[in-house]
């Protein structure tokens, strides 16, 4: 499948509000969960542009994962980029009807394009210990393991957080 990273802007705000009530329960068997007022139409629309912000203010950049027809798939960002260091957090999610497709790993492998004009040299990336497939995603785009790692609660339950970097 072909995909592109198409930046988020502020028209994307309805159909991504879409893509994340429909997945909601897929996503939060894996992440924790973004509340319940995530979910109203109107707070959505409200932290939609204050990510848009942080993009504009460089500290954080979000894509969307789109497929020829330009519907969205999943999403990617980096997030919280240091200037100094040159540093930034990865995040994605893959829609539950499009796992297992190597969306992710193109995705990654994409984004990583984008990082010498973001000013990025270094991503950092954190996956629980039982989420072997987006381990395995970070693996075959150039990630190493780091030797740290950090409990987390999950849906009620403690988790291991295993953490990956990947200098660009």
């Amino acid at each position: 499948m072909n995909i592109q990273l198409q930046a988020c802007t502020a028209q994307d705000a309805d159909e991504l509000f879409a893509f994340e009530r429909d997945n909601r329960r897929y996503f939060e068997q894996s992440i924790p969960s973004r509340g319940d007022d995530y979910y109203e139409p109107e707070t959505f629309r409200e932290r939609h542009a204050s990510l848009l912000q942080e993009q504009l203010d460089g500290k954080s950049f979000f894509f969307l994962i789109k497929n020829e027809t330009g519907s969205i798939l999943g999403r990617i960002n980096l997030v919280d980029r240091h200037p100094i260091t040159k540093r930034a957090e990865l995040g994605y999610r893959i829609g539950r009807l499009n796992t297992g497709k190597g969306i992710a790993t193109q995705a990654v492998r994409l984004l990583m394009e984008y990082c010498p004009a973001l000013d990025i040299q270094e991503i950092q990336a954190k996956t629980t210990d039982g989420n072997t497939a987006s381990q395995i995603i970070l693996s075959r785009n150039g990630f190493k393991r780091v030797n740290e790692e950090e409990t987390a609660e999950l849906n009620g339950q403690q988790v291991t957080l295993i953490q990956f970097k990947r200098i660009v």
